[in-house]
């Protein structure tokens, strides 16, 4: 499974707002940050914007800030909604968009991929923005500030952040 440009630039945008809590985040910050075109990111900024992950503001004192608690952000809700589709093989597709696959109905590989993209969304949707960004690391790498305290997340997360 390899995710678009698009998804990883979306969760790049969230991951760096979500280090800078105290402040709007613009554009510009994020591209000359992680090196991606401003055209590429205003784009993703207005669909993330859409979708209600991020608040925007124009003007020019305007900028960007996580429009929900980071802790509310699911990093499976993120990929579903940026990703265009998850039909790993022709026959995920829609019956005719398949063009009647000579094995469909006798062969078990798009139950065996169906229960690997399952699991796959078992990951993402255990993890939410506030659980990948609680790294000081991280927000010293992105010029930011520890978004919540280790001791606030779930404790899934508490687990990982102490192994």
């Amino acid at each position: 499974m390899k995710l678009t440009d698009y998804t990883d630039y979306s969760l790049r945008v969230l991951l760096y707002v979500a280090v800078h809590p105290d402040r709007l985040v613009t554009v510009q910050e994020i591209a000359d940050t992680f090196g991606i075109p401003k055209n590429h990111l205003i784009k993703i900024v207005q669909h993330l914007g859409q979708l209600g992950f991020l608040h925007t503001m124009r003007g020019r004192s305007g900028g960007i800030r996580l429009g929900k608690p980071a802790a509310d952000i699911v990093i499976g809700d993120v990929v579903r909604a940026m990703e265009p589709d998850f039909k790993l093989v022709q026959c995920f597709r829609d019956p005719g968009e398949h063009a009647g696959c000579p094995i469909q109905g006798v062969c078990a590989l798009q139950g065996v991929l169906g229960n690997a993209l399952q699991a796959y969304f078992k990951v993402l949707d255990s993890a939410t923005l506030a659980d990948v960004v609680q790294q000081p690391a991280l927000a010293r790498m992105l010029g930011g500030t520890a978004l919540v305290p280790v001791g606030a997340l779930r404790p899934a997360a508490r687990a990982r952040s102490v192994a």
